[in-house]
């Protein structure tokens, strides 16, 4: 049974001046997924999150929100929040004050907030950090306040600008993990945008690959790393080899006593696996992954294959 489309963009665009940012944009945006627009600086996604938050106003084309047109309407009367890069907390308030912040703002009845703020606390795990001022929080817990503070006006979606992009390496993966989890708990539709592949494969329902502002091809993970339907999506979504006009990743090269001659001419040692570069017969070059414990060195010869079901083609 298809999903409910919560959030609908028919053929936006949106020009500044002779810069055209989005050019014939059209989307569907599934109630209750954790979708991701992707793409390099520039491409137009933080636009389109400002277009839909009414920060921005279309040149051209229509937003609905569950059957409503909203992109004449005033930021205040969309049922969406955002969550910026900086999260933009109140140092002077403290955490409860913070996520109370929106309702208060929203003229919310005093009544509804104890119960509201409880559970949202609950929900992104700081009941006991409620007294703390943000200069307290680690950088992941000043993203779960900024989070809370949105979640507590349950809107129908949740904007979300590259929030992870202050955290440290190592901090990312653990957030990401918990902002996954917090949207699967919560249920409330997420659009996230990021320029980090890992992060939109590793966390979406849905990803939609922008490029120069316009759409390359929306699908899921898997769908959009393993059958790219241009060859921009190919490349950015991670590295690929093109052998003759073929595609194909490096991890589905595969190294034996069989296969396609070639002469190694690089070996990174990467932890857990070890980076091939090679030049093949007629001088085409090809990257391959091999176990960390591979006994090759610049100057061998190897022979490599791979499967065709693996291969990427364009018509």
């Amino acid at each position: 049974m298809p999903s409910e489309t919560v959030l609908e963009l028919r053929r936006i665009s949106k020009e500044f001046g002779a810069h055209r940012a989005v050019t014939d944009v059209s989307l569907e945006i599934p109630r209750g997924a954790f979708f991701s627009l992707l793409g390099p600086s520039g491409c137009g996604k933080t636009t389109i999150l400002r277009l839909i938050a009414g920060f921005e106003t279309p040149t051209a084309g229509e937003v609905w929100l569950r059957g409503r047109r909203i992109d004449a309407l005033p930021p205040y009367e969309r049922n969406v929040n955002t969550v910026f890069q900086n999260y933009a907390l109140f140092p002077h308030l403290t955490v409860q004050g913070n996520i109370e912040f929106g309702l208060r703002r929203e003229g919310r009845s005093n009544s509804e907030w104890p119960e509201r703020v409880r559970k949202v606390l609950q929900q992104v795990r700081l009941n006991d950090k409620a007294s703390r001022r943000p200069s307290e929080l680690s950088g992941g817990e000043r993203q779960r306040v900024a989070l809370a503070r949105a979640i507590v006006l349950q809107p129908e979606v949740l904007l979300l600008d590259e929030p992870l992009s202050a955290l440290d390496p190592q901090l990312r993966k653990q957030v990401r993990a918990e902002l996954r989890d917090l949207q699967r708990r919560v249920g409330v539709t997420f659009l996230f945008v990021t320029h980090d592949q890992e992060e939109a494969l590793s966390m979406s329902d849905h990803i939609a690959v922008m490029n120069a502002g316009s759409l390359e091809q929306v699908g899921t993970p898997r769908e959009i790393y393993e059958r790219p339907r241009t060859r921009f999506v190919a490349d950015f979504l991670g590295a690929m080899n093109w052998i003759g006009g073929v595609g194909v990743r490096p991890e589905a090269i595969c190294i034996g006593s069989q296969g396609r001659k070639a002469v190694v001419s690089a070996v990174v040692y990467l932890g857990s696996l070890c980076q091939v570069e090679a030049g093949l017969e007629g001088g085409e070059s090809i990257t391959a992954l091999a176990p960390p414990g591979a006994s090759l060195s610049v100057g061998d010869t190897i022979f490599v294959y791979w499967n065709p079901e693996n291969e990427v083609r364009f018509q």
